[in-house]
């Protein structure tokens, strides 16, 4: 399982022109589900992104967490992430689980994302979707359930 996680001050994701999720301060996850992920890789992930200490403490330190500032999180299906591009010049996303196991997943990380007791706001699985945001910093992070970076 993979994620791009973004610090934001607001972000918000639309479907046909229609904001359809919104969120004020905390972070925007573009989440890619893998073909070998399991619930394992779900709690893995999700506790790792609620406790990241990357927001500012008073002395200007990433010393905070989301659930320490009580922020918002946004969570985005992005199989993409999960895109081979070694060979050639079009990706190859036989690495990303089919959508069904996909979903399962994906929906999974947001419940378990909920039970640390934050607002949790998604996007919609599969759809063409248009993410806007204020990245804060800007702070951006990479992460794999896998720990390949």
């Amino acid at each position: 399982m993979r994620a791009v996680v973004q610090r934001i001050l607001q972000s918000r994701v639309s479907v046909d022109n229609e904001v359809i999720a919104a969120i004020g301060q905390g972070l925007t996850v573009l989440l890619g589900v893998g073909q070998e992920d399991t619930e394992e890789d779900v709690s893995y992930l999700a506790e790792k992104i609620v406790n990241l200490r990357i927001f500012s403490d008073n002395s200007g330190k990433m010393n905070l967490s989301l659930l320490d500032i009580k922020g918002e999180l946004l969570v985005v299906s992005q199989f993409t992430l999960f895109g081979d591009c070694r060979k050639g010049r079009r990706p190859s996303f036989d690495g990303a689980a089919p959508p069904k196991s996909a979903l399962k997943l994906y929906e999974a990380f947001i419940d378990r994302c909920k039970q640390f007791g934050i607002v949790v706001a998604t996007g919609k699985f599969q759809a063409e979707m248009t993410v806007t945001l204020d990245n804060h910093g800007p702070v951006t992070i990479l992460l794999d359930s896998k720990r390949i970076f």
